[in-house]
């Protein structure tokens, strides 16, 4: 996303944990499976540092190509959910994907009202399961650079809050930010308290079954390189990126920017506008999906529209584009 509201508001690995403590289930991805006492010993060894290769996450491992399917996140028409004389709500905006022909919905947390209860989830729950709707998805605002310990502290909060409130829903990923580097520090320092901070939420969102997703959102992630130093510091399992079309802003080749995260991700959302060295351009649609396809990337493609048209007048046209190109895709 192109903007950050404002919003209110370390568990440690254990490496003495032996494998007969391990509980393995056919529900859990194979890149989380420990594998044997190498495993055990890199896990070890990445206690106290800022980076070993037998800590980071990589890849995942997932056949190719991936099989997509089509989403959209209520970011798209914010104005409408933001307006207080507007009639529309995330149940009306789960109707809305229905009548695109949808298969899913992201459900942004900016969104909900300001003291959701459970009873509003099971609610919202059930009525996407009504309309055939999945949830694809959810986001977050948060910022895990900032090097004010009590907004810190919020923010970890915060983000196991509405971990807590997706797993109601059903959510199996939830995109996060990383924040932006305090003016002045060095950057190691800034990279480990951050990357210390999803390591916490991660593990914690593993317990529930989700996902974490690292957006693309420039500042300490305009470029793969960047993104990508956050997430191969990152140890936890439960993580992995929000491949974001858009965001990438700073390179003459975005396409080849979203090429290196596409292995990486665990959620995927498509603008319709790219910025090959900041200048503005229609996205290359088929093009993305295939980055994504080929990468092995299965799951939900959300679009997130950002451009200057109305969006109830645009959506449905950029939401045909989608499905032809996918079904062309699939072909």
């Amino acid at each position: 996303m192109s903007e950050t509201p404002t919003h209110d508001g370390v568990t440690e690995i254990d490496s003495n944990i032996s494998q007969s403590q391990i509980v393995f289930s056919d529900s859990v991805p194979r890149r989380w499976i420990l594998k044997g006492a190498a495993a055990m010993a890199g896990l070890s060894a990445c206690r106290g540092l800022t980076f070993h290769p037998a800590c980071a996450i990589e890849p995942f491992d997932r056949p190719k190509p991936g099989k997509l399917r089509l989403s959209m996140a209520a970011y798209s028409i914010r104005d409408l959910l933001k307006r207080k004389d507007s009639d529309w709500d995330l149940f009306r905006f789960v109707d809305y994907c229905h009548e695109l022909g949808l298969d899913g919905a992201e459900l942004t947390s900016y969104y909900f009202p300001e003291n959701v209860d459970d009873a509003y989830l099971t609610r919202l729950r059930l009525h996407c399961h009504q309309r055939g709707i999945s949830i694809s998805g959810g986001a977050i605002a948060n910022d895990f650079c900032q090097n004010d310990s009590s907004k810190l502290a919020a923010d970890i909060e915060h983000t196991r809050r509405w971990i807590d409130r997706y797993a109601i829903l059903g959510a199996p990923v939830i995109r996060i930010f990383a924040g932006g580097q305090p003016k002045g520090e060095e950057w190691s320092t800034t990279l480990k308290r951050c990357t210390d901070s999803i390591d916490e939420v991660a593990q914690y969102a593993t317990k529930r079954g989700i996902y974490l997703g690292l957006e693309n959102h420039g500042g300490v992630t305009s470029t793969a390189s960047q993104l990508l130093e956050i997430v191969r510091n990152v140890k936890g399992d439960g993580f992995g990126v929000n491949l974001d079309s858009g965001n990438f802003r700073s390179t003459n080749d975005p396409y080849s920017e979203l090429e290196q995260i596409a292995p990486y991700a665990v959620n995927a959302q498509l603008k319709v506008e790219m910025f090959p060295g900041g200048k503005k351009e229609w996205t290359d649609i088929p093009r993305v999906l295939r980055i994504l396809a080929d990468s092995g990337y299965s799951g939900f493609v959300a679009l997130e529209y950002e451009a200057s048209d109305p969006p109830l007048e645009a959506i449905p046209e950029w939401i045909a584009k989608l499905q032809a190109s996918l079904k062309e895709l699939q072909s």
